[in-house]
């Protein structure tokens, strides 16, 4: 009878366990597809910083969310100090990508180390604007090994390194 008694027990809590199982993997899945419903908002990574090491030409790009007339990008060391100035061509809203070849407005090359990448620009109604890299609208979100990514520009990021997603 205690046998029995004992073996009943096991078969429930194996089954309690396989229940919880199946609930947690409906749980991930429905969390991953939540993140479709973000598609088309805009995500800030939080950053926009980039590391350059001497001898790199590094490419970022920036999202404009209104049409470019005018405008810089403005490249600036880790003390907030302008290094580079990089002329944007008049162009629609969008992704656009930059490249830098290291060179500092004064001819000299960067040193290695973090820099911020931000934008002025005028948009057609003659407004100056600010945008900078980091912040991107969500084109698409692609699941791979139980993760979450989202498309930004022309990369993929894990969902857990967004720290904002607005309108």
């Amino acid at each position: 009878m205690t046998q029995t008694s004992q073996l009943s027990a096991l078969e429930a809590s194996e089954n309690t366990n396989k229940a919880l199982e199946a609930l947690s993997a409906s749980l991930i899945t429905s969390s991953q597809f939540s993140t479709i419903g973000a598609i088309g908002k805009i995500a800030d990574t939080g950053s926009n910083g980039m590391i350059f090491e001497e001898g790199d030409s590094p490419s970022f790009e920036i999202y404009f969310p209104e049409e470019i007339v005018s405008g810089d990008v403005q490249i600036l060391d880790a003390n907030g100090n302008l290094v580079r100035t990089i002329p944007i061509a008049p162009n629609e809203k969008g992704v656009y990508s930059f490249d830098w070849n290291g060179i500092t407005d004064g001819g000299n090359g960067a040193d290695s180390g973090v820099y911020y990448i931000e934008a002025t620009y005028i948009n057609a109604a003659g407004d100056s604007l600010k945008t900078r890299a980091g912040a991107y609208p969500i084109e698409s979100v692609r699941f791979e090994n139980g993760q979450s990514l989202l498309k930004l520009g022309s990369s993929y990021v894990p969902f857990d390194s967004i720290t904002e997603i607005y309108e």
